[in-house]
């Protein structure tokens, strides 16, 4: 069983605040699945202006949570670090958001591999606040080497 904490999550993806929506990686199986966490804190730099009178974490913010935790899972089982190799989202299918993600709650991030062919990946991907789903999608991601 694989654990990454941020150190190791920034060796792995190119994004950093405010976009590094990870904070950390708590089960990973490579080639099968993946459990992370992202704290949802008041100051993220969104909730000024979404919405001010009721802070809701933007559906976009959890399926790029969602897209970096099944990255972060292509990359281990690849055995990639992430130096000169890139995971580029390919699609989206069956997005779904079932209740508002707000400051305070820790979003818990599932990404099981569907099917793999090659470079292409198919993940089901869930966000969870506690034991209630709060959103799901099934993500396509490649992984290549990064343009020069």
């Amino acid at each position: 069983m694989v654990q990454l904490d941020v150190r190791e999550i920034l060796k792995r993806l190119p994004h950093r605040y405010p976009f590094l929506l990870v904070d950390r990686v708590e089960e990973l199986e490579p080639n099968r699945y993946l459990r992370g966490l992202k704290n949802v804190t008041i100051n993220e730099p969104y909730f000024q202006g979404h919405f001010p009178d009721f802070p809701v974490m933007p559906g976009v913010l959890i399926i790029e949570a969602l897209a970096q935790a099944a990255a972060l899972l292509a990359f281990v089982s690849e055995e990639k670090y992430g130096e000169n190799e890139a995971v580029y989202f390919a699609g989206i299918d069956k997005a779904r958001f079932r209740k508002p993600v707000v400051p305070g709650d820790q979003l818990i991030l599932l990404a099981e591999v569907s099917r793999r062919r090659g470079g292409m990946w198919q993940m089901q991907t869930m966000a969870r606040v506690g034991d209630t789903l709060v959103a799901s999608a099934m993500l396509m991601a490649t992984l290549r080497e990064r343009d020069a």
